[in-house]
């Protein structure tokens, strides 16, 4: 896909923020620095329209990027390692629940997951949270770059397993490194619009 125009158009935290209009809304889910922000800049070919961080759980609210003025890429608060206090995340559990479960733009999630390691219970209790509530879901394993390519079958089935995988959900591998998967992330997207 060419992009000719991204930009980030509000940071939401209730419903009545969220952006007006019909355009196709696609969530993007998973741990703290598990690389969100890196995908969605290789997506659109920006070094830094999402902020990336070393420090996990800067994303706090629900971003909204507009990307050729045609559908949105969701960032939700990463969940895991961020040093919040239990509140906190509390009202963003709250927060992402009823974005998850009440937003008739939202075509899909990709639930991000780092490819090196099996994906926690966090990224577990997402995935059945997402099958449960019937959204459709695209499972982007990044730092595929950083994995040997003979081993990328072994590291594909235990993500496919441990997330006790439905066979209609895509799995891709991605790098935010060498672009590997970016095509293939489009074309999925691209399917679900």
């Amino acid at each position: 896909m060419k992009i000719t125009a991204a930009e980030i158009t509000i940071s939401a935290v209730k419903p009545e923020q969220y952006p007006e209009g019909d355009r196709p809304e696609f969530a993007l889910a998973g741990r703290s620095n598990v690389g969100k922000s890196s995908f969605i800049n290789k997506m659109v070919n920006r070094k830094n329209l999402a902020r990336t961080s070393s420090k996990p759980g800067k994303t706090q609210t629900l971003n909204f990027y507009l990307i050729n003025e045609s559908f949105y890429f969701v960032d939700v608060p990463g969940y895991g390692f961020a040093k919040v206090s239990k509140q906190e995340r509390q009202a963003w559990g709250k927060m992402m629940e009823t974005y998850f479960t009440t937003r008739e733009q939202l075509k899909a999630a990709v639930l991000v997951v780092d490819l090196r390691h099996p994906p926690t219970n966090d990224d577990c209790m997402m995935y059945e949270f997402l099958k449960h509530h019937a959204i459709p879901t695209i499972v982007v394993a990044t730092k595929a770059d950083k994995v040997p390519k003979g081993k990328w079958q072994k590291h594909q089935n235990i993500v496919r397993e441990t997330l006790n995988m439905a066979t209609e959900d895509e799995l891709i591998l991605f790098s935010a490194e060498t672009g590997q998967g970016k095509d293939g992330a489009w074309s999925a997207l691209q399917r679900m619009m």
